[in-house]
Order: structure tokens, then sequence, then C-alpha cells
């Protein structure tokens, strides 16, 4: 990258806690130049942002420098950056769409700048809510309509006149302005995250909105035990059926739900309710909409983007960033702190995490967890350390910020600190767990599941670096898959969830398994849990957003309520128990303690046992087979007692279990523990156990 860390050997490059990761992991010490090669391209990019940026904190509020911005005076300066074009225009409802008479002129480096001065009366020229496009003119002669990329505010048009997004200039007057009155939420010790979609958070068949969410579904997430949100499709996206994966304007949250101020009060009151709000950012790709997106911005075919097939996703249809272009930098790194300070965002999942790193774009590349794959020419260098720079900042910014990779590779060094030549995210997404849970519900019946294997799935992961664990996300939840409740009772939902209906041997199992399904991963597969939306109760069927293929129907584009709320619908008792198991893990915190030691996985009894955070998890998963008097291994000695059973009535169970029992450890070694304990551990049950 050409700075003065990049000249040097990369052996000579001081990474500060490079020894840390070394000793952590002696099998990265092969790969040491690699690491600090990349560590030197990441002081460079610091560097150069200090001498040519005006250090970082200027450089990451672009925001206040390009797109349309009213000074004190009302003066509005409107500043774009198109390298490629030979003349921009503002033309819009206050000059009556002249596309001539408000050139822009032309700066260094490919910037361009609008002043207008206030009316003769002190007001802005442009008003709040008028439409406004860039037109940029090529060097062929021809105009071209775009929106800003720093638009704040894009809406749909009317049915009756197409699809084009049109930006609306967002400056209410201060009485119609939201005032945030609380703090940011101190960084939860344990994650437990809503995964959750504002416009499907409605049972009406319509786009749900920041109101609705903010007064309904936020005081659901809260009584049932989670202490993050995690915000899907929120950066506008033009085809609402992307589920917000295929972004059009970046600094715009999306108008289909709301107004800005709405948003801010829903972030504002989730605060209040103490729960942190992480937003789903989409920076490893954008939408190849033209006229209302990035794409072409300037009039050709970079700008934001790699040039030629190289700025090009072939299975997205999307395009692809150039992180080495110092403006592409500034423009990222600025979005990312706009959701931070204008909408109090308290961190990041970062999507598409497997196509930033590597040149292949994930794109069937398989990853066997050999270093090689890691550390050698597959790996894209200017991905690697815009990520790196990306969590220097907003750790910077904000201390308690927690930042997620949506990465399946398993990058060593993913969730560890920049400082130590890594990538410097808090936690990446288990997506190995998911994918396993599918793989049996689809191939295998539950009597011949591998007890041993669902174990390394859960396990499988670095040491000292976070993991989200999930049983299942939006993505198992989308058309085309099913939801975990859907492949274990499918039709059946349809004829015997009710308490009053015959008794059915399938929603039997299917309530059973889904409960263990989800406690196991809670318990043993990483150091937060997530939930997408309406999972936590069974929610049936599938999610397909409004399109073509289903005549524009909201049917599926929606989470149906009342089905928890009716105490005749059996779907209450997975709603109990997903709230037991997050108020259990408030109240012991087994997913900030270290990874369980897992003492039990027996084949033939079906069974896993585990203790982490001083508790015992126990677990038989046996379809027929029920154990009493079944010695389990623990390593502290003492009494113990049953503070969580799947087997309760209200989770839906047959209350075979007396949790008044008090189980004391016997002084002898058991399955590599110090004492042991006997329980009765009915077949498909789960059973947590505390120290009294």
């Amino acid at each position: 990258m050409g700075g003065k860390y990049t000249k040097l050997d990369p052996m000579q490059v001081e990474v500060p806690e490079i020894d840390a990761l070394l000793n952590r992991d002696p099998y990265l010490k092969p790969y040491e130049k690699e690491i600090r090669r990349r560590y030197a391209c990441f002081k460079d990019i610091e560097d150069s942002i200090e001498v040519n940026g005006g250090g970082l904190d200027n450089f990451t509020k672009a925001y206040k420098y390009y797109g349309i911005n009213v000074q004190p005076d009302n003066t509005i300066i409107c500043r774009e950056w198109a390298p490629g074009a030979k003349q921009l225009f503002l033309a819009g409802e206050f000059n009556g769409w002249n596309r001539d008479s408000h050139p822009y002129n032309k700066l260094e480096f490919g910037k361009w700048e609008l002043i207008l001065p206030p009316n003769s009366d002190g007001s802005p020229v442009i008003k709040h809510l008028s439409e406004l496009k860039v037109v940029v003119q090529n060097w062929e002669g021809h105009k071209e309509d775009r929106l800003s990329p720093y638009a704040t505010y894009v809406v749909e048009p009317p049915k009756n006149e197409g699809t084009i997004y049109r930006h609306k200039f967002w400056n209410p007057p201060q009485t119609e302005r939201y005032i945030f009155k609380n703090k940011k939420v101190h960084r939860h010790k344990s994650l437990r995250i809503y995964e959750c979609h504002v416009g499907v958070a409605t049972s009406e068949l319509k786009v749900g909105s920041y109101d609705n969410f903010t007064d309904n579904i936020l005081p659901r997430i809260v009584k049932q035990g989670y202490n993050c949100i995690q915000l899907m499709a929120i950066m506008e996206h033009a085809y609402y059926a992307s589920f917000g994966y295929q972004v059009t304007s970046f600094y715009a949250a999306s108008s289909r739900y709301g107004t800005p101020e709405q948003l801010k009060r829903l972030v504002d009151t989730a605060h209040e309710m103490g729960l942190m709000v992480l937003l789903d950012i989409v920076h490893s790709h954008a939408s190849k909409n033209v006229m209302d997106g990035l794409n072409r911005f300037d009039g050709t075919d970079a700008g934001y983007f790699h040039a030629g097939s190289r700025g090009e996703h072939s299975l997205w249809d999307s395009r692809l960033f150039n992180y080495s272009e110092f403006e592409v930098l500034r423009f990222l790194l600025s979005n990312v702190r706009w959701y931070m300070e204008e909408y109090q965002f308290d961190g990041f999942r970062f999507d598409g995490v497997t196509s930033m790193l590597y040149h292949s774009r994930g794109i069937g590349q398989g990853f066997g967890g050999h270093y090689d794959d890691y550390f050698g020419l597959g790996v894209d260098t200017e991905g690697f350390v815009y990520l790196m720079m990306a969590n220097h900042m907003i750790h910077m910014i904000h201390k308690d910020a927690v930042t997620i990779a949506e990465d399946v590779s398993g990058m060593p060094g993913t969730c560890r600190p920049v400082s130590e030549g890594c990538l410097g995210f808090d936690y990446r997404l288990a997506m190995a767990i998911p994918d396993k849970w599918i793989q049996l519900l689809k191939h295998s019946s539950d009597d011949s599941w591998n007890i041993g294997d669902i174990v390394h799935t859960l396990t499988n992961r670095r040491w000292m670096e976070g993991n989200v664990a999930y049983a299942e996300s939006h993505d198992q939840a989308l058309v085309g898959d099913k939801t975990i409740a859907f492949w274990l009772m499918d039709k059946e939902m349809y004829t015997h969830m009710s308490t009053m209906s015959d008794p059915s041997l399938i929603i039997d199992r299917g309530i059973a398994l889904h409960k263990l399904i989800r406690f196991v991963t809670h318990g043993l597969g990483g150091e937060a849990y997530l939930n997408f939306m309406g999972n936590e109760f069974g929610h049936p069927e599938w999610l397909d957003f409004p399109r073509e293929g289903n005549n524009s129907s909201y049917h599926y584009a929606r989470r149906q309520w009342h089905l928890v709320d009716d105490d005749l619908l059996k779907y209450k008792f997975l709603n109990n128990w997903d709230a037991a198991m997050n108020h259990a893990e408030n109240k012991y915190g087994w997913l900030a303690a270290n990874p369980a030691y897992v003492s039990m996985k027996h084949e033939d009894d079906k069974v896993i046992a585990f203790e982490r955070a001083g508790l015992v998890f126990i677990f038989n998963f046996h379809p027929t087979k029920s154990f009493a008097d079944y010695r389990i291994g623990v390593e502290i000695e003492g009494n113990y007692k049953i503070v969580l059973s799947s087997d309760d009535k209200q989770f839906g169970g047959f209350d075979r279990i007396d949790k008044s029992v008090t189980f004391v450890t016997t002084p002898e070694g058991y399955s590599g523990r110090r004492n042991y304990i006997q329980v009765y551990i009915p077949s498909r049950t789960a059973i947590l156990l505390a120290k009294v």
C-alpha cells in the first residue's frame, strides 16, 4: 500500500500485542510475517488518514462535509465525490427541476461543491421534504439523474409513478426533531440477542413501522429476557424482498417503516429498557441500481467500486467496493460513525465478511481449517485491512461497542484485537451450528443422531474468541428452507397445536426437541446467544416478502403474534421455555463464563452432560428411554438442585421430575470429574442444576 510501514521488512513491523496472539496459538508462528505485513498495511492507512484526512476523528465525519448540509446561517453547502464526471448540477423542486441552473464547482481530487445562500428572509433555499437529484454529466455530454450517496432520507414513489426511489431533503424544524433522553447501554457481560426486522414485526398484512416496533415489540423482547436487539434491513434498500442486503442508500434509514426521528425514538426507548441496539450493516457489497443507488454514480464503472469483474459479485449480482480508494474508506467509515452518532447504535453485525476477506468472495471455496487458507494469496488484504480499521474506529469512539462478524471461513484472530494484528471483532457468528441442526433434521431421525458430532459442532471454536451461538436465524426462516419448528412438526402445526386437540406424538416430539436443541445451543455453543424474531415460540411456516412470484402478498412477511398470545395454543410453551432459558442465563451468567467442560456424550443413551459457570447441564435426547439414578460427573462437591426443567407443565412437558429433590455429590471420581451425582433424567428432557 506504499507507506513507510509496508516498505519495511514485515518482521521489523512492531505489532503491539502479537506475542499474546502467538503464545495463545503457537501454530500461528509460521504465519507471523504475514500477520505483521497486514498490520503494516493497517498502519499505513492510519498514517494516511492522519496526514491526508485530517485525522481519524475528522475523516470519519464525512457526512458533515459531503451530501447536502445546512449551515448555522441556513446557507446550504452541497458536495459530492464524482471523479469520473465532467460536470455536476443540482436539480429539484427548489429550482423548478432546472437541470442546468445550479452547477457544482470542481475541486481537487474528484470533489465537487455548490453553495446555496439562504433566501432573503433567512430561510434555507431547499425546504424540508423537498425532492432533489444530482445531475451527472459524463464526458460524452449525456446528463443522468442520480441520488446523492450521502442522502439521509429517500422514499418509494407512488405505485403509478415507477419504482425509482426519490431523495427528499430531511431538515425538519427543531420542534420536530427527536431528542435522545437516554445514554447508550453499558456493554452486557452476556449478550442475548434478538434478531429482528421492523417491517416483518407486525401481524397485519403490511409493512410494520418503527412506532409499532417501539410500542409493541420492544416490551415483548424485554419480557423474554433478551438484552440486545439486532436490527436488520435498516439501511435503505429499494427492493424489499432483498431482506435489506441490496443497499441502495447507505446513509438513509429505510423510509418504508417511518421517519429518521421515529427510528431514533425506537433506539432511545430500547436504551431506556436496558437493551443494546446493533445494526446489521452491509459494507460487503452494494446494489447494482444506478438511478437510485451508488452504481455508476459518476458515470463510470469505477468510482466507489472496482472496475470490471473484480467489482462484481457473481452470486449476489451486486457491486464490490474498492477498499483501497481513500474516498471509499471515508464513505464507509463515516457511514459506520453516522449510525453510531446520529442514531446512537451500540454496535454492528457486519454482513458478508467472508466475501470481504477473500478474492474468491467465498464462492466455491472450502475452508478445512488449515492455516494456509487464511494466510495465503487468496486473502484480500484491502478488505481485511478495512475491517481492521472499522473495528479500530468503532471501539475508539465507543469503548462498550459490540461488533459481530458474519464469517463462515473461521479466519484465526477474527475476534482478537487489532493490536494483536487481528480483525478486532468482539464475536463471530457460529454459522456451523444452525447448519448442523438443519442437516440432522433434514436427513436423520433423532434416534440416530450422533451425540459426539453434535457436541463437537457446539464446542469447535477458537479459544478466547467470542462466538454467537444460535440454532437458527433469519436464514433458516426464508422461503425455500424451514424453521426448526416446521422441520419438526410441519403440517401437524395446523391441526394439533391447540391444548384442546387430540394428543399428537409429532407435536410432543417437536416441542420437546425444539426446547433441547435451543438449550444445548444456548449453554454449550458460544459466548453469546441469538434468536430470530418469532422462532422463540416456534413460528410456523416461512418468511417470504411480497414479490411478483407470490402476487405481492404479505401473508408470509409478518409475525403472527396472536399464536403465542392465545392461551389455548401450545406456542406459549416454547415461548415460556425461551424466556426461562434467558432469565436463567441472566441469573447465572454462563455465556460470560469459560467454555463448558463436557463430561458425558453417550451415544447409546443419547445423553450429554457438561458443567459451565458452576452449573450442571444434563440432556437426554433419547426418544424412548428414561434413566433413573443416572450417574453424572461433577467437579465441585456440594448440594445441587434443579433450577430449570424442560419437562415442566408450563413448558409443555409431562411433570415427571420432582424439583424439590436435593442432589448430594459423592466424593468418587467419575467421567474425569472429582465427584458424581445421580439424577432421574426422562426421555427428551433437559435439566439445569445449580449448587445450593
